[in-house]
């Protein structure tokens, strides 16, 4: 029996489906960056005196932009850049930390993670990246204490259930690996994938890419995901991708369950169908922030 970790995950059926988690299987976006994520943030790096803006700038950055679902670390240098760019900041006189130690490590690091964090922080004893490293750990712990009982979205189970006799299917997330695996296991729809990858993994596009190296034939791979990011890895595995739209997710997993789905299995997502998901997909999350606007 498999482990659920990409090293014991195998090829058994034609078709490969990576899922993201956070916004894409469970409705659990909004509560991590709202209740766990930002407050978190404020603290830990002195934001107490730019609080709303702070709070506006994140909640943009994670929730309602094209960054959505990237990868903690370079979110957080995003919201700071944000903060700095801000007039409204500035005119306060409150002193923004000092990320350059951050922003070089996710330069050099693919594995954007908490485990890879402690190596570099104990190897440099760079302050910025200790600063990172205990905002994300209490992330997590408030994640733990305050993130439970969120189901999946209407569909997902039934289509997980419905893919099962016919693709391999692997959950492709740049969230932690114990929180994804508590989460799915909640829920008894762990049972359905081969591999739980988080970011400790790799980034997503790595994940899909050793997964379909497997042997998965051209148009036999897709990656079901809410963000551009999820986007751009599966292009960058030669993946199709299927978008669950951000607060039209109910409707995107029915339309996957009832159609999309079926299209895909008999070779007839790729083209013109995909397409037409993906632009309407663009128009839901803007790239410039409202008080830019």
């Amino acid at each position: 029996m498999s482990d659920l970790s990409l090293e014991s995950f195998a090829k058994h059926k034609e078709f490969l489906i990576g899922i993201d988690s956070d916004g894409c299987a469970f409705d659990t976006m909004e509560v991590k960056h709202k209740e766990c994520f930002i407050p978190n943030t404020i603290q830990h790096f002195g934001l107490q005196a730019v609080s709303k803006y702070a709070r506006e700038a994140a909640e943009f950055v994670n929730l309602y932009s094209k960054w959505r679902g990237i990868n903690r670390f370079p979110a957080l240098v995003n919201t700071i850049d944000l903060l700095l760019d801000r007039s409204e900041v500035s005119k306060r006189g409150t002193k923004l930390p000092d990320i350059a130690g951050l922003r070089d490590w996710i330069k050099r690091e693919t594995k954007l993670a908490n485990p890879q964090l402690e190596k570099e922080v104990a190897a440099t004893n760079d302050p910025a990246l200790t600063r990172a490293l205990a905002w994300s750990i209490a992330v997590n712990k408030t994640i733990e204490q305050m993130v439970e009982g969120v189901p999946p979205f209407p569909f997902l189970r039934e289509s997980l259930q419905k893919l099962q006799p016919v693709a391999d299917m692997l959950v492709c997330s740049a969230t932690p690996n114990a929180a994804l695996r508590t989460e799915w296991k909640e829920h008894n729809i762990a049972q359905y994938v081969g591999a739980i990858c988080g970011q400790e993994v790799g980034s997503k596009k790595e994940i899909l890419q050793r997964a379909t190296a497997l042997g998965y034939g051209p148009n036999k791979v897709l990656m079901i995901g809410d963000a551009p990011g999820d986007l751009q890895a599966a292009r960058g595995a030669g993946s199709l991708f299927y978008p669950i739209n951000p607060g039209a997710e109910d409707a995107s997993w029915e339309r996957f369950y009832n159609e999309s789905c079926d299209r895909f299995l008999k070779g007839t997502y790729a083209g013109d169908h995909e397409a037409k998901l993906i632009a309407e997909f663009d128009t839901y999350l803007p790239e410039t922030p409202p008080w830019k606007r």
